[in-house]
Formats: C-alpha cells, structure tokens, sequence
C-alpha cells in the first residue's frame, strides 16, 4: 500500500519564471501547485505617507475575521501574511499569500469580497495599484503579475493537503476525543 501524499515531507525548486512550462489561463501563465499549495509574493512599493492607512488594514481584517470567521473562506487561504520593510528612502509592502485555488479564481473572488464587503483593499495604498481595480480585474492581475517575486523554493512538513483536508482532519480527532471522553 503506498503511503499518501502528505505523509512525506516535500520540496520544490522552482524555476526564475515560477511555473516549468508555460500554460495559459484566464490572466495569464498557471503557476504551479507545490508542497504549500498555490500563492504568491507581491512586494511594491508604498505611496508616500500611507504607511499608517496601510498599517490600518490589520485589525480592520482582525475584526471582519472576528465579526464573521468565514468572511475570507471562498479564497481558501492556508496563510496570509503582510511586511512592510525599508528599501533606501522608500517603504515596501510584501503580500504573502498561500491557498488552495488557482491565481484565476482566487483574485476573482477576492475582487468579489471587496465589492461584497463594500471595503477596499489594502492594495490601493501601493504605487501603481489601478484605481479601477473593482470594474477591470485584467488591471488588477496586471498590477500583481508586475510585482509578483515568484518563491524559488517551497517546502512543506505535510504536503499537499488544502484548508479544508485539515479542517475536516481536526473535526474528526475532536469528535473521537469527545466520544472518549463520554466513554469514561
């Protein structure tokens, strides 16, 4: 019997492009799924004097996550992570997202929860960010692809597995560890 997939730790080196060979979707090259899932790093720089609005976005997210868990759910994020950094006189800001839809559905649903939410994206503090971002997702997956840094290695303790693959895991190890506890 073979042992599945996420039984085994897994890494991928990945090419400068970010995919080995190039398929067309929606918006562009796919890039591939790795041990991580799918995701990508977008780093740009901030427009001056924004970094407080930026900074801002955090518990705004905190709170919509905390007023409604599910809020960000259709994106299917493992992880989501933002850095702002100094590069000379000038502030950075680093997207760091992983999921488990490609870039195609993810960057529609996400354009979708903005509008759904009535909010706007932390994006608009960026140079470059199009301001017709809700109506034109083409200039949205332009301003990404233009400041994607593809990762050049992934590694994953358990490869492979989704958000929901691990949700549904952790039910099942608390629904035996109730049923134990009522056995006593």
């Amino acid at each position: 019997m073979s042992q599945p997939s996420w039984m085994k730790p897994a890494a991928m080196a990945i090419p400068r492009e970010g995919y080995f060979k190039p398929e067309k979707g929606q918006y562009g090259p796919i890039f591939p799924r790795t041990p991580l899932g799918y995701g990508f790093t977008i780093i740009a720089k901030v427009k001056p004097g924004r970094e407080a609005a930026v900074r801002d976005y955090a518990p705004a997210v905190e709170k919509l996550i905390a007023d409604k868990p599910d809020g960000l759910a259709p994106l299917k994020l493992h992880t989501l992570k933002w850095v702002l950094f100094p590069i000379g006189g000038d502030l950075y800001f680093m997207y760091q997202g992983i999921f488990d839809t490609d870039f195609d559905k993810y960057t529609e649903d996400a354009v979708a929860l903005f509008s759904e939410f009535g909010v706007t994206t932390v994006f608009t503090n960026l140079d470059g960010f199009p301001e017709d971002w809700k109506t034109n997702p083409q200039a949205f997956v332009k301003f990404v692809r233009e400041h994607h840094h593809p990762s050049f290695l992934e590694y994953a303790e358990v490869p492979y597995v989704t958000s929901d693959e691990i949700k549904k895991a952790l039910h099942v190890k608390q629904s035996i560890s109730d049923m134990l506890d009522q056995m006593q």
